[in-house]
C-alpha cells in the first residue's frame, strides 16, 4: 500500500511538472513579446501630389519615436515605427491601416492628412477598437471614440480668423478651395458664418486635386472684386493659385490661406503676393528657445532644408501625448491607453498641448500671420487665451450642421 501511495504522489508530482513545463512554454512566447519593441504605425504620403505637404509630419513622427528611444524607450522597451505610403488615395490609405493593424500588430496609428482619408481609414480602426491620432485641421461634424484630433476645429483657425479678415479688409467674401471633404464641409460652415456676421458672400469655386487650371478662379475674381479670399487649396494646388494671381496682375488681392502652412509657401512662393496671410497655432518663425531647439532637433535629424509647420508639430504632439499615456498606465494596450489619453497634457514648441476629455480635440491658441517675401510666416496677432474645440460650430444646432452635412455632395 505504501507503495501504492508512493507511486500515486509520484505521478502526480510528475502531471504537476509537466503542466508547469508547458504553462512555461506557453508564456514564454508572451515574456518574449514584451521583451520586444512597442510598434505603432505611420499613414501618411510618401508619394503622390500630398507628399511634400506631408513630408514635415512624417519627419516630425520619426523625430518623436527617435527622442523616445533615445531617452531608453518606453517600459523599458523600444518603440519601432512602421511606415506606409497612403500615396494621396483614401483607399491605400484604409488597406494599410488595415494592414498595420492585422498583420504588424501596431498598438496605435498616427497619420493622415485630408479629411477623405481620415473618414477612409475611421471605419477600419472602430472597427479594431484601435487608436489614431490624427493631426491636421479639419471640418469638425466628427467624434470618434477611436481617434484623437490634435489639429484645429474651424473655431479654433478657420471662424476666428475669417472674423479678423473681415474686420481689417472688409465684409465681401469668396471662397476657393480644392475638390473633398474638408474643403466642401468647411464652404458650409463659413458660408453661414459670414453671412450671419453681415457680411456677404460673393460665391465659392473648388477646382480638383492636382489641377493647375486657376482659369474659371481667375475670371471670378476679376468679375466679383472680392474685399478677401479665403484659400482652403490643398498640396500643390497651391503653386497654381499663386502663379495665376500673379499673371492676372492680382498680387495685391487680400488672401487667407487656411491650409498652407510655411512648407507650402516656401515651395510654391508665397510671399510673392503682397497682401497674403495664414492662420495656425504653430509658425516656425516664433521666438523662444522651446521653439529654436525643436527646429535644430529636427533639422539635424532630418536635414536642414526641411520647414516645419503646424500640422508637423501636431503630429509630433499626438506622439508625445501616446507615450505620455503608455507611461503612466504601464501598458502600452490601446483600450487603456486610448482612455487614459484623456487626461494627457504635454509641453510641445508653441506652449501646452492638453486634450479636452468631452471632444477629444486639444485646446489651441491661434496666431494670424504674414506671409513673408521668403515664405515664412509673420506673426501679426496672437489671441491670448487657449481656445476650447468645438467639433460643430456653436452658432447652429448638431442637428442643423448633421442635416447640411448628410446631402453634401463631395465630387472626384
Amino acid at each position: 500500500m505504501r507503495v501504492a501511495r508512493a507511486r500515486r504522489a509520484w505521478l502526480g508530482g510528475g502531471l504537476l511538472l509537466a503542466l508547469l513545463l508547458a504553462l512555461s512554454l506557453a508564456l514564454r512566447p508572451a515574456a518574449e513579446e514584451e521583451r520586444g519593441p512597442i510598434v505603432i504605425g505611420l499613414l501618411h504620403a510618401l508619394s503622390g501630389p500630398m507628399a511634400r505637404s506631408e513630408a514635415p509630419l512624417v519627419a516630425a513622427v520619426k523625430l518623436a519615436v527617435e527622442e523616445i528611444n533615445a531617452g531608453g524607450g518606453l517600459l523599458g522597451r523600444r518603440v519601432l515605427l512602421k511606415v506606409e505610403d497612403s500615396r494621396s488615395d483614401p483607399r491605400v490609405a484604409a488597406a494599410a491601416a488595415e494592414r498595420l493593424i492585422s498583420g504588424e500588430q501596431v498598438v496605435a496609428l498616427f497619420g493622415c492628412w485630408s479629411s477623405t482619408c481620415r473618414q477612409a481609414v475611421r471605419p477600419v480602426v472602430e472597427a479594431h477598437r484601435h487608436l489614431l491620432f490624427y493631426p491636421a485641421a479639419h471640418e469638425g461634424m466628427e467624434q470618434s471614440p477611436h481617434i484623437i484630433y490634435t489639429g484645429p476645429t474651424p473655431n479654433q483657425q478657420a471662424l476666428p480668423a475669417t472674423d479678423w479678415a473681415m474686420r481689417g479688409f472688409g465684409r465681401r467674401v469668396y471662397l476657393v478651395g480644392t475638390h473633398g471633404i474638408y474643403q466642401r464641409r468647411l464652404g458650409v460652415v463659413l458660408r453661414d458664418f459670414v453671412r450671419l456676421g453681415d457680411g456677404q458672400w460673393l460665391g465659392e469655386r473648388f477646382v480638383p486635386r492636382g489641377s493647375g487650371d486657376m482659369d474659371a478662379v481667375v475670371d471670378d475674381l476679376r468679375r466679383l472684386r472680392p474685399d478677401v479670399v479665403l484659400s482652403v487649396v490643398s498640396g500643390d494646388g497651391n503653386r497654381a493659385l499663386f502663379d495665376a494671381l500673379l499673371a492676372a496682375g492680382l498680387g495685391g488681392q487680400p488672401l487667407l490661406s487656411l491650409g498652407a502652412a510655411e512648407p507650402e509657401m516656401t515651395a510654391f512662393e508665397g510671399g510673392r503676393l503682397s497682401r497674403h496671410f495664414s492662420a495656425w497655432s504653430y509658425l516656425q518663425s516664433q521666438p523662444g528657445p522651446a521653439n529654436e531647439d525643436f527646429l535644430a532637433r529636427l533639422r539635424r535629424a532630418h536635414g536642414q532644408a526641411l520647414q516645419a509647420s503646424d500640422t508637423a508639430v501636431s503630429a509630433y504632439v499626438g506622439v508625445q501625448l501616446w507615450a505620455a499615456a503608455v507611461r503612466e498606465v504601464g501598458s502600452a494596450q490601446t483600450e487603456a491607453v486610448n482612455t487614459n489619453v484623456l487626461h494627457q497634457s504635454v509641453v510641445v514648441p508653441q506652449g501646452p498641448a492638453a486634450v479636452d476629455s468631452r471632444s477629444r480635440h486639444l485646446w489651441r491658441q491661434l496666431r494670424i500671420a504674414q506671409v513673408r517675401p521668403d515664405g515664412q510666416l509673420a506673426e501679426v496677432l496672437l489671441l491670448p487665451r487657449y481656445i476650447r474645440p468645438e467639433p460643430w460650430p456653436a452658432f447652429r444646432s448638431v442637428e442643423y450642421w448633421s442635416d447640411r452635412m448628410a446631402g453634401l455632395e463631395v465630387r472626384p
